[in-house]
């Protein structure tokens, strides 16, 4: 099994501060499944967007719903899931339906969906061509190294025209499952966290929305090609572990989080890179 990310040894050390300070407050019973839903509710998210989205709701919702909300930063994509699973956090809120999948299947670990609320779509940037077919033959392009992301990075090339799969190529195809590469591309496969840092040693990039949006980027306006939002399986969702979709505090951040006043935030601050799926 391919590493899906890499912390440094910083962010595990206040993972697990974070981590100690949570169980001594309120989430360990609740999110063990317990019933004891008491205290604040405590959701693990990604910086941009999920956590500025929480954030909006915590300033300006919450109290009024009668939802002590508290939001924990990662930059990861391994650590939310496994302090859901492991009660050190009561939700989460950053991953899509093919990656929750893989992730359960290969850590066995007991995650489910609650509702989803939006999706940031795919990019390919780059610093040195202005488009598509500006791309060199032999360019070098930088992919998410996770199995999901890396699929979904190479369907999107697929989808414009820069390379071809083979039949059958499903949510965990590799480069080995290129079937025609008439550029001849050469595939970087990094941490997905990397991918825009990547960009200044690469041709070009595909990254994901919530990396590219923390790096400054617009995909609505800079992607040389985007991922369509179109029946997409890749919407962004709140996530607790199996037995607590009850939870009553977490069917108030539900409510939130699919209403309308954060769909208007979503829209006003977001401008289409990403995009409300309710």
């Amino acid at each position: 099994m391919r590493n899906t990310a890499k912390l440094t040894t910083a962010v595990l050390a206040a993972g697990a501060l974070t981590f100690g300070l949570t169980a001594c407050g309120s989430g360990k019973d609740s999110a063990s499944g317990s019933g004891d839903y008491s205290g604040p509710l405590v959701v693990a998210a990604s910086p941009t967007p999920h956590a500025e989205i929480l954030d909006y709701i915590k300033d300006n919702l919450a109290k009024k719903a009668g939802l002590d909300l508290q939001v924990k930063e990662f930059t990861d994509y391994i650590t939310p899931n496994t302090a859901t699973e492991d009660g050190s956090v009561d939700a989460n809120y950053f991953q899509n339906k093919p990656y929750l999948d893989d992730f359960n299947k290969k850590r066995g670990t007991h995650i489910v969906p609650v509702v989803t609320v939006h999706l940031e779509p795919l990019g390919l940037y780059s610093h040195k061509v202005k488009s598509v077919d500006a791309l060199k033959s032999g360019a070098t392009v930088a992919v998410p190294n996770d199995s999901v992301n890396e699929a979904r990075a190479l369907k999107l090339l697929a989808a414009n025209g820069l390379i071809t799969l083979k039949d059958g190529a499903g949510s965990e195809a590799t480069p080995q499952d290129i079937a025609k590469n008439p550029k001849n591309l050469q595939f970087k496969e990094v941490e997905a966290a990397q991918t825009a840092r990547s960009l200044d040693d690469v041709d070009a990039a595909v990254i994901n929305g919530n990396y590219a949006i923390s790096a400054g980027i617009k995909p609505a306006k800079d992607a040389l090609v985007l991922e369509s939002a179109k029946n997409s399986p890749y919407g962004n969702f709140l996530a607790v572990k199996k037995g607590n979709e009850k939870d009553p505090r977490v069917k108030k951040l539900a409510k939130l989080l699919t209403s309308p006043e954060v769909k208007k935030f979503i829209e006003d601050k977001y401008q289409g890179s990403v995009i409300p799926s309710f």
